[in-house]
């Protein structure tokens, strides 16, 4: 039997001053994954842009 997945996709947005904030991401994550949710992929592909978070959990 296969299981099947669901997928989440979080933005976390730089500080006013471009920064994160490891305090708030690791906060972020730890309440993901009390809903069941793990960390697959984290991306940050701009200096500027945004951090994206791949998540998934089975359904």
């Amino acid at each position: 039997m296969t299981t099947r997945w669901h997928y989440k996709v979080e933005t976390v947005k730089l500080g006013p001053m471009g920064g994160l904030k490891s305090e708030l991401m690791e906060e972020r994550l730890q309440a993901l994954g009390q809903q069941g949710w793990e960390l697959v992929n984290a991306v940050h592909a701009t200096h500027w842009g945004p951090t994206l978070l791949f998540l998934k959990r089975p359904a």
